[in-house]
């Protein structure tokens, strides 16, 4: 009994193919088709079930749907109380109808779409259908939306298509088995819209789809006829882009946009667009193979609305959606803050007569221009009085009312168009809260209140970057100028990044990205690119944006390798070499980057304001130098630093500094200078002798003096030396004829080369050579000392001259100066009402002459003027 039900089944199923592959598909169509479901026992033409509908309409109109709910409502019967019954569904369009026979009325008849629901034993259910292939080529779309809204809004709608790609064209003539369908759940609303996507491979947009809908709603199942579709005939391209309008120069109405980026064959195009004036309301709707239409010469004071939407230009397909509508509108109206610089102008001006006329207007095209310094622009006008187009060899022009513009710079486009051209514009300088330049087209001296505005800013902006020693990121910094702000403006960089190097002419490139810049306290905007690619080519500028639009700033390519900042010189040592007495410097090389270095030193005393002096290292190679400085015995401060050979790229900072530190580098340069005082008895060949020397300066001790040594000669004892330690003063017997002294200066590395020697002598102690002194103060704080020596030849060796105060208990003071000098300045702080002591001492390389010596100062005297040898 099972075998015998199975077999009758599966023989059924075959039935049914066979007589379906009797029923073709119904095409898809492009523009759209509906489909309906009928009770049972409705025979009608399955378009004419709605009244009011042929059998050829193409879709249902809203009154369509409100008669059929009439009628609905009309039958007094509620969806929830009807019984199921099968019903017929249909699909009907411009094209035709198909509706394939229902099983079980006749014979040979076979059952393709059925309908079980309630709804269909009254009035039957109409959905309105479009499928189209998606504009980027990957999903098929089939929609469908109920004539009747209301009938659905209590149930919810599940919906599924089935759906199968024929691999060959005859494959589409025949109905494939129920098992070969694959489905897709569809998105359905409460409305009964629904919505199924189909994914379709590339290389299957030529085959042939074939495929039903299966509806279960408003407690029924709605089962479509079999449909069949080539993806690529019924693509639905997405709208066009950017659509733009703008009068071009012979005062023309200029539509323009975009054509969707994934097309895969020509377009054709139907714009709608309308002029509204305050005379006329005209609408305009072409179709077109290009991505503009050019429509007719544009009037002041109108409007101009615009839409488009495009489809495959030859073969079959689906129009897309409209573009969103663009509305122009020429100037006409007053703008009450025009009109407002209108008088100001006229006030502060009075250079031209206003056009009164209520019914004048003027157009500029375009009304503002944001531009960069140096650029040639231009505008146009139209100039229009009472409903006469103004002849443009009638028209001039004016900058602020106060500047005409010379002939030379406009002419007539055409009958009713002036063009003027600005050439090489300068920025504009702010006049108050006006930022911009007004420009004037008038009739003769008749000008009209409305003008264009000319903004002009100066974009010359110089991006300089440098790439961090660690090689890890590039700053890149720009002023922030703020007298090239405009008003409402914004300033960014962009930048695009090349795989190599940079190109022999950087230039703007359409691939490009903004930067954030941030502003920092110097007034610099600074950007940090991190991660950075060495060898790249990064062209950057600034865009400066505006509602006017935006101005890009000459574009610079930059290579991070080539603008290195190096990392400091590290490890920076300085001494100063001894017995040699030069300043040595050195350090280590950076470990970025890898190129060839230069180095460049700098030092200087330490102190709070270092007076740098700079040594450019020769030889690349060498990681210390040494230069020659002037005094050895202070500590000198001492930094380096680098930058590439080839010139590329910044000097790095300066390395931290290094400190020499004192210590003795030579020998004492001399021995100290002495003097001595005698004391005891004159008559006496015994006498005590101090020597008295001052301590050596650091630049004669080079640098530090440990001890002093007093060297003594005579003919009987020979020589020998006395250590006086750090001492100034050392007394010794004097009880030779001649005896001879000498002070050496001792440091670390030894004792003074050159040293000043003193011989006591008895008979050179007699020798007078000084004829006469005389001391004349000049001041409290300077006396002239002058004196005359007897005639003779004399080997004098130099003078040393002594004073002290009488009146007070005070070491003698002396000096030593050279045995040319007649006169000397003594430097002292003098009391004119004490007596004073001067003596002059003659030097003899064989001993100290006999003294000449004064008690007070000389009266009586003539002024002298300082000289040279002053001391």
């Amino acid at each position: 009994m099972a075998c015998w039900t199975f077999c009758v089944a599966l023989l059924h199923c075959e039935f049914l193919y066979v007589m379906a592959a009797f029923n073709p598909a119904y095409p898809v169509t492009p523009w759209g088709f509906t489909l309906s479901c009928l009770p049972a026992n409705k025979t009608e033409d399955p378009a004419s079930s709605v009244p009011g509908v042929s059998s050829n309409a193409s879709s249902l109109s809203g009154g369509t749907e409100a008669a059929a709910e009439g009628r609905l409502n009309s039958s007094g019967f509620h969806v929830a109380h009807l019984s199921p019954a099968a019903s017929h569904c249909c699909f009907w369009s411009e094209q035709g109808t198909s509706c394939p026979v229902r099983v079980g009325v006749a014979e040979g008849e076979t059952l393709v779409s059925t309908v079980e629901s309630p709804v269909s034993q009254q009035l039957g259910v109409d959905w309105n259908l479009q499928c189209w292939m998606q504009g980027d080529l990957k999903l098929f779309i089939c929609s469908g939306e109920p004539l009747l809204k209301s009938l659905f809004q209590n149930y919810d709608l599940q919906a599924q298509l089935f759906h199968v790609l024929a691999e060959a064209a005859e494959d589409a003539h025949l109905a494939p088995q129920k098992g070969g369908f694959e489905s897709v759940q569809c998105n359905g609303s409460r409305e009964g819209r629904w919505e199924c996507r189909v994914p379709v491979p590339t290389a299957k947009l030529n085959s042939t789809l074939l495929m039903y809908v299966k509806i279960t709603a408003a407690g029924g199942t709605f089962q479509s006829p079999l449909m069949s579709a080539r993806p690529i005939n019924v693509v639905k391209p997405d709208p066009p882009l950017d659509l733009h309008m703008e009068i071009t120069e012979d005062g023309n109405l200029n539509i323009s946009w975009y054509s969707p980026t994934l097309a895969p064959f020509p377009l054709q195009y139907q714009v709608k667009y309308s002029e509204n004036s305050s005379t006329v309301l005209r609408e305009v709707d072409e179709t077109v193979s290009a991505p503009a239409l050019l429509a007719d010469s544009v009037l002041p004071g109108c409007s101009y609305e615009a839409r488009v939407r495009s489809r495959r230009l030859d073969g079959p397909g689906v129009w897309s959606d409209w573009s969103a509508p663009r509305v122009f509108t020429t100037q006409g109206i007053q703008n009450p803050t025009q009109s407002l610089v209108w008088v100001v102008h006229m006030q502060s001006l009075k250079l031209c007569k206003a056009a009164t006329e209520q019914r004048k207007y003027v157009m500029y095209f375009p009304p503002k221009i944001l531009t960069s310094a140096g650029s040639n622009v231009s505008f146009h006008c139209v100039y229009k009085n009472e409903t006469m187009i103004v002849s443009s060899e009638e028209i001039v022009w004016w900058v602020n009312l106060a500047e005409e513009i010379p002939p030379s710079q406009y002419y007539a486009v055409s009958d009713r168009v002036s063009k003027v051209t600005f050439l090489d514009v300068k920025a504009t300088k702010p006049r108050g809260v006006f930022t911009y330049d007004a420009v004037y087209c008038c009739q003769g001296h008749h000008c009209h209140h409305r003008y264009a505005e000319l903004y002009v800013i100066d974009v010359n902006i110089n991006i300089s970057c440098e790439t961090d020693g660690h090689l890890t990121k590039m700053t890149c910094r720009w002023s922030a100028d703020p007298a090239r702000s405009l008003v409402g403006s914004s300033w960014q960089l962009w930048y695009h990044r090349s795989s190599l190097y940079c190109s022999d002419r950087a230039s703007l490139h359409p691939i490009s990205e903004p930067k954030d810049c941030y502003l920092q306290q110097d007034g610099f905007y600074e950007c940090i690119f991190q991660p950075i690619f060495l060898l790249s080519g990064y062209t950057m500028w600034i865009r400066v944006n505006h509602s006017l639009g935006s101005l890009d700033s000459p574009p610079t390519c930059i290579v991070p390798e080539s603008v290195v900042k190096p990392l400091p010189p590290a490890n920076v040592k300085a001494e100063i070499t001894a017995n040699i007495g030069l300043l040595k410097i050195s350090w280590e090389k950076p470990i970025f980057p890898e190129n060839k270095l230069q180095f460049q030193i700098r030092y200087g005393l330490r102190g709070q304001e270092t007076q740098w002096k700079t040594h450019e290292v020769a030889d690349i190679k060498t990681r210390s130098a040494s230069v020659p400085v002037r005094d050895l015995c202070v500590v000198h401060a001492v930094q380096v630093r680098c930058r590439r050979l080839d010139a590329l790229g910044y000097w790095s900072d300066w390395s931290s500094a290094a400190y020499t530190a004192v210590t003795d580098v030579k020998v004492p340069a001399r021995g100290p200078e002495f003097w001595r005082r005698v004391n005891g008895d004159a008559t006496k060949r015994e006498r005590n002798v101090t020597l008295l020397w001052r301590p050596l300066m650091k630049s004669d001790s080079l640098c530090s003096v440990r001890r002093y040594v007093v060297k003594h000669q005579t003919a009987r004892d020979g020589t020998w030396s006395e250590d006086a330690g750090d001492r100034t003063q050392l007394t010794f017997l004097w009880a030779e004829p001649a005896h001879t002294v000498t002070v050496l200066a001792i440091n670390s590395i030894g004792a003074s080369l050159a040293n000043f020697n003193l011989t006591f002598s008895w008979p050179v102690s007699e020798v007078n050579v000084v004829q006469s002194l005389g001391a004349y103060p000049l001041n409290s704080s300077c006396v002239i000392l002058s004196w005359i020596l007897s005639p003779g030849d004399y080997s004098l060796m130099h003078f040393i001259i002594e004073w002290k105060n009488l009146d007070e208990d005070d070491e003698i003071k002396w000096l030593r100066i050279p045995s040319s000098v007649k006169k000397y300045y003594i430097h002292d702080y003098f009391i004119p009402i004490e007596k004073y002591q001067f003596s002059l001492y003659p030097i003899f390389s064989e001993g100290v002459g006999k003294p000449k010596t004064i008690n007070g100062f000389t009266k009586a005297r003539p002024c002298y003027k300082r000289a040279s040898t002053s001391g």
